[in-house]
């Protein structure tokens, strides 16, 4: 079943959706691009004359209530964001009252559902060493099913819009859907663009297909890296792991940031990448700073000699139009992750080179996503998120469809 073909008139929806949004000290969002996400969603069920119960995490409380972690800091940007009032259940778990006395038309934000372990699944205060961990999980995983099946009991039809944590067999993200018939379940329209968007970069490649993977460790893209490796035509390695490789190939990296334990991994790519005749590009030069700080003093110097003190916090001038001469000629990209700290204004030049040239590929006709948190806020903070061809809005759950990984969340609702 799909959202388009669904006649939510008189039906109460209870919408998994990702509005896990950063806030401030004071509890202001400061980027609601994640609540814009789901509105189409949300008003599709509204419109037709549905109730609708809306779903979702904020950050990690580890199973317990935490108030800096409370839905209802964001209620009143999500009853602004719809138009219409939205009323809030304090506790995710017992609302079938609130659920049950809600109108067509009518709105019911949940509390964080990870207030609750539950949501997880993960017994909570065991390690997995211990002797009774497995009977502490499997215990676990039956209270999972009997929370899904709560959180079930509130609508007649469920939706998950929330990508960013499709690769998660969380109870709201994939137990749940075990209670509804297959004609009472469907991906909304966010989760239907996202899985399109990575069969676009899959399954449609037009060449050349160039991937920029930057961040600050190798470990946590490796799979991705391997898997691109028999995909991509370049490989941009960015961020810093540079300097990871720099000092793999026997480099001078100062104070710069290094997996030591990572270096043959780092070999091993390069070897692999000429053994499957990928173009592997590394940065050259770098922005190296006295301090981790937008202030620091500065210097351009090459990745492989920085000095003592010193530390690499963004790609250089000469790195900066090797890349983008790269991007400039790309017909498929995908990006997943900065070239600098991006953060301190003064270190943003490498990261907004790539989005420059994406953007002047995109506009000669190249399929472009943009993809994981920090990406994402690169083309936010440039200004440039509307001149790429499409910008995810998970993180993990991206990288893990593009490994090629089965998605929980996806599979829980086309039965696969």
């Amino acid at each position: 079943m799909t959202l388009d073909n669904y006649n939510f008139a008189g039906k109460k929806a209870i919408v998994r959706v990702d509005f896990n949004v950063p806030l401030d000290e004071n509890g202001n969002i400061t980027d609601d691009t994640r609540i814009r996400g789901a509105l189409p969603t949300l008003k599709k069920i509204l419109n037709d004359g549905g109730s609708l119960i809306i779903m979702s995490h904020m950050g990690k409380p580890k199973g317990k209530v935490n108030p800096k972690f409370s839905l209802a800091q964001i209620k009143d940007a999500v009853a602004k964001a719809l138009g219409r009032d939205v009323k809030f259940a304090a506790d995710c778990a017992n609302a079938s009252e609130a659920a049950a006395d809600l109108k067509p038309g009518e709105v019911l934000l949940l509390e964080n559902l990870r207030f609750y372990p539950e949501e997880e699944g993960k017994p909570v205060g065991i390690e997995k060493t211990d002797p009774a961990y497995d009977a502490a999980k499997k215990e676990m995983k039956a209270r999972q099913k009997e929370f899904a099946k709560k959180l079930a009991s509130y609508a007649d039809v469920y939706v998950n819009d929330a990508f960013g944590t499709a690769h998660r067999k969380h109870a709201s993200t994939a137990v749940i859907a075990d209670y509804f018939d297959a004609q009472d379940k469907m991906l909304g329209y966010l989760m239907e663009k996202e899985v399109k968007a990575v069969d676009n970069i899959l399954s449609d490649i037009k060449r050349p297909f160039t991937a920029i993977m930057g961040g600050s460790k190798v470990s946590t893209k490796i799979g991705i890296i391997e898997n691109l490796m028999d995909k991509v035509d370049n490989l941009i390695l960015c961020g810093g792991m540079t300097y990871t490789f720099a000092k793999a190939q026997g480099g001078k990296i100062g104070d710069s940031i290094c997996e030591n334990d990572k270096l043959d991994l780092a070999l091993d790519i390069i070897k692999k990448a000429k053994e499957k005749g990928v173009n592997l590009v590394l940065g050259t030069d770098c922005v190296a700073a006295d301090s981790f700080s937008n202030d620091a003093k500065t210097m351009v110097v090459s990745a492989m000699e920085i000095p003592d003190g010193w530390q690499g916090l963004d790609a250089g001038p000469e790195t900066r139009k090797a890349f983008a001469d790269v991007i400039r000629d790309a017909k498929t990209i995908l990006w997943n992750g900065p070239a600098g700290v991006f953060e301190f204004d003064n270190f943003t030049d490498g990261s907004r080179a790539i989005a420059d040239a994406i953007v002047e590929a995109t506009d000669k006709g190249a399929f472009s996503l943009v993809g994981g948190g920090d990406s994402v806020a690169c083309v936010n903070k440039f200004g440039v998120a509307d001149q790429v061809s499409y910008v995810s809005t998970g993180g993990g759950a991206l990288l893990e469809a593009i490994e090629g990984k089965v998605l929980p969340g996806v599979a829980a609702i086309k039965g696969e």
